[in-house]
C-alpha cells in the first residue's frame, strides 16, 4: 500500500486507511455519491474504480453528481458497468453520454453555479447526497481537506454528504496546498454578498472545511489525472481568434473597454483554448482571467508577460501543459487561485467584475439564438456547462463556432436553432472563421443579415439568404420572418442525404 502516513497529518484519521475495495464496499445500492472533479481534474480514481469492479459482478446502480465532467476512472468505469442511474450536472464521457441517449442513464442537465446550490437547499430529495468522495493532497492536522487540481462542488458536497471517503493522491504535489480560496455561501434568508472585487481577491479558506467525525475512510492512490491532448492552433482557429480580437481593439478605442480589458472567461476544449492562445501575439498586457477552466492558453500568457492574475475553479491543461504546470509550480501557483465553481460562475461577481465571456457553440442561428448542448436537437452531447452562467451576465458574450461541420457537410449556421440553450437576448457577438457579427442592440431582420453575411460558410450562404428573403416575403416583414415548416428543413435535409446542401 502506498504511504501517505505523512500526508494524513490527523492522527486519529491514520487508523481508517482502507483499501479502495474496502471504501466502495460501504457503498449500497441507489446510493447517491457526490465527488470532486472539474473536468478530468481533481476527481477521486481509485474509489470507483474499485466500485466498478463490484457493480460487474454484483450489478446495481448509484447516482453520480460530480462538479462538471470527470475522467475515465470515474464517469467511463461506472457508465462500462452500467452503474449509473442519474447524472448530473454536466459531463464529456462517451459512455455516459451513449447511456444518456438510449435512455440507460436519467442526466439533469443544469447551470454549473446552480447545482451544489440544490444539493445544499435538499430540492433533490430523490437524490440527497449519501457519501461524498473526494480527492485531497493532504488532510490537514484538523481533519480539512488540501483539494488537487479542481474544486469543483466539492466543499458543497462535503458539508451535505451524511459520509466522507477521502482518497489521498501521491501524483498530486503538496506545492498545491494553498492554491484554493474555498468559500461557501450561507443559504437563503442568510446569504451574504459575495466580497469578490478582483479576480485575485482572496475570501475564503486554503482548505475544504471538514468534520473529521464524517471521515469514514481514507484510500491512498497514486493515479494521475487523466488530462486529454488539444488539437494544435489551426488557422481556423487562429482566423476567428484575429477577428475578436480586432473586435476588442475598436471596443478600446471607442472607450468601451480599458486598455487592459476585463476579466476573460473563456470555456473548455479547443476552440476556447485557441482564441485565448491568440491574446499571446496581441498588444494587450497585464490581463486578468475569472473563469471555470485555466487551460494551455492561459499558461501561454503567463510565460509570455501577458497575463497577471487567473481565477477559476479547475486546473485544465493538455499533457504537455500538465508537466509545465508541475515544472513551474511554485511560480504558477503565485497566479492562480481555485475557487468552488459557486463562486468561480457565479452570476452576480460575474456581472459585477465585467466578465468578457467567450463559449463555443455547436450552432447558432440566423437571429443569434445559440446551440450549446444537443446534437440534431434531440441527442445531448456534453451539457451547457457554465456557458449559461457566463452567457447571461458577462459585459460583453461571444459565442465562437467553426462556420461547417462534418467536412463541410454540415452549416453551423443555421435557419432556426434545433434547440436553444442561449437566447438572442444573451448573445452579443458571433464569430467564426468567416467572420464576426456584432449582434447589440439590433433588431432580428438585421441580425440576420449580419450572421449570414459574416459568419455564414459562402458554402451556404446563398441557401441562408434564400430562406431568409422568402421568410421576409411570405410573413409580410414579421419581426422575426420564419417559414415554420422550412425552418429546421436543414437538419432535415442532413439526416436525409448527409449533407445540407439543397437538393
Amino acid at each position: 500500500m502506498i504511504d501517505i502516513t505523512d500526508r494524513v497529518r490527523n492522527k486519529e484519521l491514520r487508523s481508517r486507511i482502507v483499501t479502495a475495495e474496502e471504501a466502495a464496499a460501504f457503498i449500497k445500492p441507489g446510493m447517491s455519491i457526490g465527488t470532486s472533479g472539474f473536468t478530468p481534474s481533481g476527481y477521486p480514481k481509485a474509489v470507483p474504480l474499485a466500485l466498478a469492479e463490484r457493480m460487474k459482478k454484483e450489478p446495481f446502480k448509484i447516482n453520480l453528481w460530480t462538479g462538471a465532467s470527470v475522467g475515465p476512472e470515474l464517469d467511463g468505469a461506472l457508465a462500462d458497468a452500467h452503474g449509473i442511474a442519474f447524472r448530473m450536472p454536466y459531463q464529456t464521457d462517451k459512455s455516459v453520454r451513449n447511456g444518456i441517449n438510449s435512455g440507460e442513464i436519467d442526466y439533469c442537465d443544469l447551470h454549473l453555479s446552480a447545482s451544489a446550490q440544490m444539493a445544499r437547499y435538499g430540492y433533490m430529495q430523490k437524490h440527497k447526497i449519501d457519501v461524498a468522495i473526494v480527492e485531497a493532497a493532504a488532510i490537514t492536522e484538523d481533519g480539512n481537506l488540501i483539494p488537487t487540481t479542481s474544486l469543483g462542488n466539492a466543499a458543497s458536497y462535503v458539508q451535505t454528504a451524511d459520509v466522507v471517503i477521502v482518497e489521498v493522491n501521491t501524483s498530486q504535489p503538496l506545492e498545491l496546498e494553498g492554491m484554493h480560496d474555498v468559500y461557501v455561501p450561507l443559504d437563503p434568508p442568510y446569504r451574504l454578498p459575495i466580497p469578490v472585487v478582483r479576480p485575485d481577491t482572496r475570501i475564503g479558506t486554503p482548505f475544504i472545511p471538514c468534520d473529521p467525525a464524517k471521515i469514514k475512510f481514507v484510500v491512498a492512490t497514486d493515479i494521475p489525472d487523466k488530462t486529454r491532448p488539444l488539437a494544435p492552433v489551426d488557422d481556423i482557429a487562429k482566423a476567428m481568434s484575429q477577428h475578436f480580437i480586432d473586435f476588442l481593439d475598436v471596443e478600446v478605442k471607442e472607450g468601451r473597454m480599458p486598455q487592459n480589458l476585463l476579466p476573460l472567461q473563456s470555456g473548455v476544449g479547443n476552440v476556447a483554448n485557441a482564441v485565448i492562445s491568440g491574446f499571446v501575439h496581441s498588444k494587450y498586457e497585464h490581463l486578468t482571467v475569472y473563469t471555470e477552466v485555466i487551460q494551455d492558453g492561459m499558461f501561454d500568457m503567463f510565460d509570455a508577460g501577458k497575463l497577471d492574475f487567473a481565477s477559476g475553479t479547475s486546473l485544465t491543461p493538455s499533457p504537455d501543459g500538465q508537466k509545465r504546470f508541475y515544472a513551474n509550480i511554485n511560480e504558477y501557483r503565485k497566479k492562480i487561485m481555485l475557487r468552488p465553481q459557486e463562486i468561480s460562475n457565479n452570476p452576480e461577481v460575474v456581472r459585477r467584475l465585467g466578465v468578457i465571456a467567450m463559449n463555443t457553440a455547436i450552432e447558432a442561428d440566423i437571429y443569434g439564438n445559440i446551440n450549446s448542448t444537443h446534437i440534431m436537437g434531440t441527442k445531448m452531447m456534453n451539457g451547457i456547462g457554465g456557458s449559461g452562467d457566463f452567457a447571461r451576465n458577462g459585459y460583453l458574450t461571444v459565442f465562437f463556432t467553426q462556420s461547417t461541420a462534418k467536412n463541410d457537410a454540415i452549416s453551423s449556421i443555421v435557419p432556426m436553432c434545433a434547440h436553444v440553450d442561449h437566447g438572442h437576448q444573451d448573445v452579443d457577438v458571433i464569430v467564426t472563421e468567416q467572420g464576426l457579427a456584432d449582434l447589440r442592440g439590433v433588431c432580428p431582420r438585421e441580425r440576420a443579415k449580419l450572421v449570414i453575411n459574416n459568419c455564414a460558410n459562402p458554402k451556404y450562404r446563398p441557401l441562408l439568404l434564400d430562406y431568409y428573403e422568402r421568410a421576409l416575403k411570405e410573413t409580410k416583414n414579421a419581426h422575426t420572418p420564419h417559414i415554420l415548416k422550412e425552418a429546421l428543413s436543414f437538419h432535415e435535409r442532413f439526416v436525409e442525404t448527409g449533407t445540407m446542401e439543397k437538393k
